[in-house]
């Protein structure tokens, strides 16, 4: 997508096997950094801390951290002292353990010599495939918008609800929920994006607004506890959010707030979607309330907030007392029952085992 007219992606290669540039997200939308990430250790960190973050740039960072560990040593326990160190950064976006089981299952059949060099190649392919299904999302649910805006008056836009960050930020290129309103707006088609804050780390206000801002989307941001009053006045078409793990049954993990942005959509007939690339399909999970850890974040997260000062200073303040503890559950599930449709790469189907089995038949059947 493009930043002021120039086109990006969130994570591309600089030096076959010894480098790959991100961007830090922690410093948006304040300052627009780079960062190279060189070592095993320096992708680890940039999961862990979220200089990336969203389900699937995780598991393309862990892809290149892979391919950074091999660059210097491609022994069998390199390999496994990789994924040991990989897989532990984050506990809940299943594209880490995806990408990391991908490559493990191709490069252990290997000769020492061979492994990095595939391993980068690998990488590079998981980051293709984000590309080439994140436009596949935004392809069918353009049909969606499409319909709304066909019963609206002309000129109207086409107003979406989305909440925390499912942006071009999230995702390689294009992101899930947003790719639809990116399309949508290149196409010509008038939209307008109601962007949720996203507390406590305020994807939504420092991400999801500085990406649309800077491709050209109309949007405006609210806090998180008005969107059951937009929804109530009829000022929201369709809600899209995200997914950082979604069960074979359909229920879905994503950002905290999520539920209850469906709960709101639901009570007010509002149709309630979910974008979501395949490889966030956890085919093993069946109960998402039982089955999916929620990472638990740092207290801090939620007492100190982060801004640019009047005079360009960037602080962290303390907004609580000093003395009152924290609690940071980093996602919540929405029960397949208030999710009106998944919109994947492959078409848009109910939040149901049938629905998935439909578009996904051979991954369910190997489930």
């Amino acid at each position: 997508m493009k930043i002021d007219g120039t086109p990006y992606r969130s994570i591309w290669p600089v030096a076959t096997g010894e480098a790959v540039r991100i961007i830090d997200q922690t410093r948006l939308p304040h300052e627009f950094l780079t960062v190279d990430l060189v070592s095993l250790d320096d992708a680890a960190t940039a999961i862990r801390d979220m200089w990336v973050r969203g389900a699937p740039l995780i598991g393309a960072t862990a892809a290149y951290g892979m391919g950074l560990a091999l660059h210097r040593d491609a022994s069998d326990a390199a390999l496994e002292k990789a994924y040991a160190t990989l897989i532990a950064t984050r506990p809940t976006a299943v594209n880490l353990r995806w990408a990391l089981d991908a490559l493990r299952n191709r490069l252990m059949p290997l000769a020492p010599g061979e492994r990095a060099a595939a391993a980068w190649q690998q990488a590079g392919e998981i980051c293709e495939e984000d590309v080439a299904v994140n436009h596949a999302i935004g392809g069918h649910a353009l049909t969606i918008i499409r319909k709304i805006a066909a019963r609206k008056p002309a000129g109207e836009p086409v107003n979406i609800l989305t909440h925390c960050n499912a942006g071009w930020l999230a995702t390689v290129d294009w992101g899930t929920a947003t790719s639809p309103m990116y399309q949508a707006h290149d196409a010509g088609v008038p939209v307008h994006v109601f962007v949720d804050e996203t507390r406590p780390r305020n994807q939504g206000a420092g991400l999801t607004a500085w990406e649309l801002g800077r491709h050209g989307v109309p949007h405006t941001l609210v806090v998180d506890n008005a969107g059951g009053h937009l929804m109530q006045h009829g000022l929201v078409d369709m809600v899209i959010v995200g997914t950082d793990r979604t069960t074979a049954t359909g229920d879905v993990c994503n950002k905290i707030g999520t539920y209850l942005k469906a709960l709101a959509a639901h009570d007010n007939g509002v149709p309630f979607y979910v974008a979501l690339p395949s490889p966030t399909i956890d085919w093993t999970v069946r109960d998402g309330l039982r089955e999916i850890p929620i990472e638990e974040r740092s207290g801090r997260e939620v007492t100190h907030l982060q801004g640019r000062t009047e005079d360009g200073r960037i602080e962290t303040v303390l907004i609580t007392p000093e003395t009152t503890p924290a609690a940071n559950p980093a996602f919540d599930v929405t029960p397949a029952r208030l999710v009106t449709g998944l919109i994947t790469e492959r078409g848009i189907c109910a939040a149901s085992a049938d629905g998935l089995a439909g578009l996904f038949p051979e991954r369910a059947a190997a489930a």
